[in-house]
């Protein structure tokens, strides 16, 4: 990829706030543009589109048309991911001897997209199957003691856990003492001391070879229902591949790399969400209002997501469960408007433990200003949303954040990273602290005694400072590519469309242009007149194009003064206007140009 990219050599001097964020800009290098070249027809002749799939590390014409138009057939074997016969073998003779099979996984969008798919794609084949989420505030996460007593009076023989169980090594030996059997379907990063399962199925396990690592928890569970498909001589592919939109919903939701495998389950299971979702994420999708609308990862991330997330913060993730399964429009529709509830009232609880969370801070100046990371507990905040608090302080502060509280005598909590750091890694550093921990190098769940907490936080900031790099506690800004308004043509914005879906691994394109000017018609809007509405040309072309840059009102006097500005922004559809026009630049920002 050219090696790390570099800042561009501009600087800010009207700052929007505390923090500048860095442009990163890194010139292709020889090999890069052949590279690019080779791609060239495949990108309809169009040299920026060429050059961000290089970026993208899209090496031959191949993988460029597969890019464009991913395809099921490029799944890759499911029996090349470790232990996948064992599983298979095992769900086989669970149903040849008609024992009772349970379906169980994470109360997040995760684990119960996960559960769904599966308990969907079994019953069209086995009757004597249920499924069991924990509840987040009695079991709490992973595998629970009170599940496996359930399993056994249930004459459960065999679970199916997904989206965790890798960790849980003294749950899994007490249900083996009872005769119960597991295969773990989880993607979070394992131990060296591995539970006594049947199979883990885990593309993360020492020493794996299946060629893509960060599957989902739900996109775990196809894998193995495909493997399960294949082993029986299961031909109906379409069985399977209808419950790609439940794989959409739970790789956009768990921020997972949209690339490879990922990347096609993204794509295929978006299609099945935009024409004939099944009727649970339907009820979800009429109730986001998103009805014969495009729908994009961005809108599963900030609304399908979030309400059935509402279900197991706020009640029950058996709910959601309930609804992604429900075969009747009426009752799922009447599940979903439960679910948009619980949502509203998270959305409260949201509201107002960020602002708690902000007025600590607030009161202890040197959180902020004289550590490289924040950790702070409040015992009182409900448990279902300090994950997202977390989130809401990283964006906020940009360093590394622990939001914990107290829940059945111990301080538990959720933490978030910044770009480029592994906070897993941070969080295992402190391991003798903890009661419990397991997550992801950008989010970790974990628990503590809560007189460990102080020394918790000492050792937590101590590894922080150590490790962290300084460019890591700035915002960072890739930038795909330099053009000017010349570029920006129905051309490039029609093959921009064929890059979706967007997400990690794959975001929007960035693009940089130098040297833009007020057209004379600026200006401000909002409710406090934060944000800027613009018209922009530069020397390139007579055409001006619209703008939106939220919040940088500060370089208001200086764009309207018609002085030369520099703008990072992505191209985004807008609703036609009197002259036709349907571009409209979003800004990400804004410097004063060097002249």
């Amino acid at each position: 990829m050219g090696g790390q990219r570099q800042p561009l050599p501009f600087f800010h001097m009207i700052p929007q706030s505390e923090m500048t964020t860095n442009w990163n800009y890194q010139p292709l290098t020889l090999q890069q543009r052949q590279l690019m070249n080779d791609i060239l027809p495949q990108c309809g002749s169009n040299s920026t589109v060429a050059e961000i799939l290089v970026r993208r590390g899209v090496r031959t014409a191949q993988e460029a048309a597969s890019f464009f138009a991913p395809s099921v057939n490029d799944f890759h074997d499911p029996f090349l991911m470790q232990d996948m016969d064992k599983a298979v073998n095992r769900l086989n003779k669970a149903m040849g001897a008609k024992e009772r099979i349970m379906i169980y996984g994470d109360y997040d969008v995760d684990g119960t997209t996960a559960v769904a798919l599966v308990y969907k794609y079994l019953q069209n084949y086995y009757s004597n199957i249920e499924y069991y989420i924990p509840t987040r505030y009695d079991e709490g996460y992973g595998i629970s003691r009170k599940s496996i007593e359930y399993a056994a009076e249930n004459e459960v023989k065999l679970v199916i856990v997904l989206d965790c169980g890798i960790k849980a090594i003294e749950e899994i030996a007490y249900a083996k003492e009872k005769g119960i059997d597991f295969i773990i379907c989880d993607h979070h990063v394992p131990d060296e001391i591995l539970p006594d399962a049947v199979a883990i199925l885990n593309p993360k396990m020492p020493g794996s070879k299946y060629p893509c690592q960060h599957l989902s928890g739900c996109g775990v569970g196809f894998k193995f229902m495909q493997a399960f498909a294949l082993s029986n001589g299961l031909t109906n592919h379409n069985e399977l591949e209808s419950l790609l939109d439940l794989c959409a919903v739970s790789i956009a939701a768990d921020i997972v790399p949209i690339v490879d495998e990922n990347r096609v389950m993204a794509y295929h299971g978006l299609r099945r969400l935009n024409s004939n979702p099944n009727l649970g994420l339907r009820s979800i999708i009429r109730l986001c209002k998103l009805t014969n609308k495009d729908i994009t990862i961005s809108d599963v991330i900030f609304k399908i997501g979030p309400r059935i997330n509402a279900s197991g913060r706020m009640q029950s993730g058996m709910e959601a469960v309930d609804l992604l399964v429900s075969r009747d429009l009426h009752d799922a529709y009447e599940k979903g408007k439960d679910i948009d509830q619980y949502n509203k009232d998270r959305k409260e609880l949201d509201k107002r433990i960020t602002e708690e969370a902000n007025s600590l801070l607030d009161n202890d100046v040197n959180i902020v200003r004289d550590r490289r990371s924040i950790v702070i507990y409040n015992k009182n905040w409900h448990k279902g949303i300090i994950g997202i608090v977390a989130s809401r302080l990283t964006e906020l502060y940009y360093k590394p954040a622990v939001v914990l509280t107290y829940s059945n005598g111990i301080a538990t909590g959720s933490s978030r990273s910044v770009q480029g750091f592994d906070i897993y890694s941070a969080i295992n550093s402190t391991r003798d602290l903890l009661e419990n921990f397991g997550g992801h190098t950008y989010a970790v769940g974990l628990s503590l005694k809560e007189e460990n907490i102080p020394e918790f936080r000492r050792r937590f900031e101590q590894y922080v400072t150590e490790h962290i790099q300084p460019n890591q506690l700035q915002p960072q800004l890739d930038i795909d590519a330099t053009i000017e308004f010349a570029d920006i043509t129905s051309e490039l914005v029609n093959s921009l469309r064929r890059l979706n879906p967007y997400g990690p691994g794959n975001q929007k394109p960035v693009f940089c242009t130098q040297n833009v000017f007020d057209f004379g018609t600026s200006k401000l809007v909002g409710k406090n007149l934060e944000h800027i509405k613009l018209e922009l040309e530069d020397n390139s072309t007579s055409r001006v194009l619209n703008a939106i840059a939220f919040n940088m009102a500060p370089y208001f006097e200086h764009i309207h003064a018609h002085k030369p500005v520099d703008i990072c922004y992505t191209i985004e559809q807008a609703k036609h206007n009197s002259n036709g026009e349907s571009i409209q630049l979003m800004i990400r920002d804004i410097r004063l140009s060097k002249t």
